[in-house]
């Protein structure tokens, strides 16, 4: 039996004390009585002590915090009720108290990444749409307090989830998915149109999804693949100690999580806590809260089973089975050429270094058989991986074309009748990783995506965009290639 996790959690107990210190000296320091706490060098002890206090604290789970929200010029209460619960999930709604137009709205459901973090990462997507939409999130839980009586949690049973909550909550449904999501939802949505199910979703919007990790391979999508599954096995899942609810249950713990999320980008990571040191120091509460703010949104992390975490890692990211049409829900194929009603968004972002340029859009290209006038892409210049469902630029650009997306999707659209014959789509070959990985991208018909742009939302994804969305995703010349290759495997090795 492995035992990281038992001494990562003897780390924390060791360090009790020393925190207790560091808290009554930063008390000391912080009372208005004390002259000490207003010179130099009390401000800057009082600084350390709180930076030390962050830097060993174990974040507990954020709340959404949405007390309220203006619709038009009135503002109503925000209440949060739990709708649907299981072992391993919940939907959670927010509901607008006295607002009487809240039926005539549609009904969004925000499926949140179960990838380390919790589902109030979303707290902006989910403040954005509360205006326009009844607005639902699914709120994951960590698989530590999840008692090992309740079973296990796989990439089978997320999908299930998803049927389930689209049955409970549909069939005026509308289906967002954030990153990782991306696959479990269009894969549970496949089987119930395989099945002409009642509750299918009128829409999804992919937003930032691995749909075919072959277009565009980041550092991320090259690492998985070049290690395999039995790398992350031996070296990412762990035993949670007792103490826990899920004590004796495997997992990929959330501080090996967060210790991956922070070497991403540690040079970032360590001037921002130099930054708030000495905004600390200098009095600038503004800047500091700021910094809580955001270090307690992205300090808090939870753990994933070992089975989902292994399951999605070798289907998604090794074997790419969804784009291949090798994918299978408990041995029952995953046919995204079932998908005929449920309208299609896809939403990427031009610096996304997670899930790159092409990714998402090979949703709209794997669907032949769905209209073309069900299908929409947008590509959003100027933002990252999170730019993508947050920040200034998601709610002036793609919340809008989201919006006009879910509308011209309503409750009394005409439904698509099933086509006489199925259209055999074959899908582009994985690459090879030797010696450099040069993904093949298959091209999409202008009539998948310039008639949706043209029928459902004039505003998104013109044709220069898309035509730079698709040079992006090709693969480049092979010795420029080559050469971008060797420097991602040698910056991750």
């Amino acid at each position: 039996m492995d035992h990281a996790y038992f001494w990562y959690d003897a780390a924390q107990m060791l360090l009790a004390p020393a925190r207790v210190a560091n808290d009554m000296t930063r008390l000391m320091l912080d009372n208005p009585a004390n002259p000490l706490g207003r010179t130099p060098v009390g401000r800057s002890m009082a600084a350390a002590c709180e930076m030390f206090e962050r830097t060993t604290r174990r974040y507990a789970k954020p709340t959404f915090g949405l007390a309220s929200t203006m619709i038009g010029d009135r503002q109503f209460d925000v209440k949060e009720e739990v709708i649907w619960t299981r072992p391993f999930g919940q939907v959670v709604a927010f509901r607008r108290v006295g607002f009487d137009e809240a039926r005539s709205q549609p009904k969004l459901l925000i499926v949140a990444p179960m990838s380390g973090h919790y589902a109030t990462l979303l707290r902006g997507t989910v403040e954005a749409f509360l205006p326009t939409h009844e607005v639902m999130v699914t709120d994951w839980v960590d698989a530590s307090m999840v008692p090992v009586a309740a079973g296990s949690f796989d990439l089978d049973d997320y999908i299930d989830y998803v049927i389930a909550m689209c049955r409970e909550l549909g069939p005026d449904l509308h289906v967002l998915a954030v990153c990782q999501p991306a696959v479990p939802v269009i894969a549970a949505i496949a089987l119930l149109e395989a099945e002409n199910d009642e509750a299918i979703p009128l829409s999804m919007t992919l937003m930032g999804g691995p749909i075919d990790t072959r277009r565009s391979p980041t550092a991320v999508n090259l690492v998985a693949e070049q290690r395999g599954v039995e790398w992350f096995r031996q070296n990412c899942i762990h035993t949670v100690p007792f103490g826990y609810p899920g004590a004796m249950r495997q997992v990929y713990p959330g501080f090996l999580q967060l210790s991956g999320f922070m070497a991403m980008n540690l040079d970032r990571h360590v001037t921002a806590h130099r930054d708030m040191f000495n905004h600390l120091v200098g009095g600038d509460g503004d800047a500091a809260e700021k910094h809580r703010e955001f270090y307690d949104e992205y300090m808090a992390v939870m753990d994933l089973t070992a089975e989902y975490y292994l399951q999605t890692v070798e289907t998604v990211f090794v074997q790419q089975s969804l784009p291949k049409g090798e994918m299978a829900h408990r041995e029952k194929p995953v046919d995204l050429l079932a998908i005929r009603r449920c309208a299609i968004m896809a939403v990427e972002g031009e610096k996304d270094d997670i899930s790159g340029v092409g990714q998402t859009l090979a949703a709209i290209e794997l669907t032949p058989n769905l209209p073309a006038e069900k299908k929409v892409y947008h590509l959003q210049e100027k933002v990252g991986h999170y730019g993508v469902f947050n920040g200034s630029r998601f709610r002036k650009e793609i919340v809008p074309r989201i919006t006009d997306f879910i509308a011209a999707q309503g409750q009394d659209a005409v439904p698509v009748q099933a086509p006489a014959r199925t259209v055999a789509v074959q899908p582009a070959p994985a690459p090879s990783l030797a010696p450099a990985p040069t993904p093949a991208v298959a091209h999409v018909p202008a009539a998948v995506t310039m008639t949706s742009v043209a029928a459902l939302a004039p505003a998104t994804a013109p044709a220069p965009m898309l035509e730079k969305a698709l040079a992006e995703a090709a693969p480049a010349p092979n010795r420029k290639s080559k050469r971008r290759a060797r420097a991602i495997e040698k910056a991750h090795v």
